[in-house]
């Protein structure tokens, strides 16, 4: 795993990167993921030529912080996140989420723009907009219930489901995980400035339409729903129709923020 270079984090991973990048890219992985979730995402970034440093979150508890403690809520996660982000706000910051990094990508946001620094934008893939109620229970399972839930949305990769020590080993990452999902509520009134563009696979047996369609409600911006084929993790079967939706999102935001003229210009266009 590659570890940013020149500024330290606990939380943030760069595979491939691009130092001359336009914009940074910060990409939050799903409920039970880890970094290496983008890899092919950023690979696909560099080879593409899309001007955009990828990011990637390390979430504690997997792979090289496998011994540190899960966190079990996404408020508290995101704003360290947050803070780990400071240093690498020296130009364009979007966002790009995945089912739990989505919602977790938004509040992310929302601390951003608190602290004055205003994303580009959110790109909400495979996710129920905050604001959805979600009654679930998931992370009161036991271990095997829990197997059986992420088996239902192929959370996981087959060969971890063929190697049950190593599934076992991975399960209190995914428990934390789905308990800061499932516990979190959204906080009434509380909207972006930056836009949305939301990501859904047409097959998804966790998030419909309609759930993708209230992300509307959560930016004082603009708001758009692309649907692709796939289920719940359509992304890297569907990777080039992603990256022509995000390239095409983060040269529109770049030139609405250009022709917004605020005071803070400069820092929102990297110029």
């Amino acid at each position: 795993m590659t570890a940013l270079n020149e500024k330290s984090s606990r939380w943030l991973r760069r595979f491939h990167a691009a130092d001359a990048a336009a914009v940074r890219l910060v990409c939050l992985p799903h409920a039970g993921g880890s970094a290496t979730a983008y890899f092919p995402f950023s690979r696909a970034v560099a080879e593409g030529g899309l001007d955009a440093d990828v990011i990637a979150v390390q979430y504690p508890g997997r792979q090289d912080r496998r011994d540190e403690p899960c966190f079990d809520e996404l408020a508290a996660m995101a704003e360290v996140i947050a803070d780990d982000l400071g240093p690498w706000i020296d130009r364009p910051v979007a966002l790009f989420g995945h089912s739990m990094g989505a919602t977790l990508g938004y509040e992310v946001a929302c601390r951003l723009e608190t602290r004055g620094t205003r994303p580009l934008g959110l790109f909400a893939s495979a996710c129920p907009a905050p604001s959805v109620p979600r009654p679930e229970d998931v992370h009161e399972l036991g271990d095997d219930g829990l197997i059986a839930a992420l088996k239902e949305i192929s959370g996981t990769g087959s060969a971890v489901f063929g190697d049950d020590e190593l599934l076992r080993m991975v399960l209190p990452a995914v428990r934390g995980d789905y308990t800061a999902v499932e516990t979190y509520r959204h906080e009434p009134g509380l909207a972006l400035d930056c836009p949305i563009q939301v990501l859904l696979g047409a097959d998804d047996p966790v998030v419909d339409l309609a759930e993708a369609e209230a992300w509307r409600g959560h930016t004082n911006g603009s708001c758009a729903v692309k649907v692709l084929q796939g289920g719940h993790f359509y992304l890297n079967a569907q990777l080039a129709g992603v990256l022509t939706t995000v390239a095409a999102c983060l040269r529109d935001w770049r030139g609405e923020a250009l022709a917004s003229a605020t005071p803070d210009l400069g820092r929102l266009t990297g110029e």
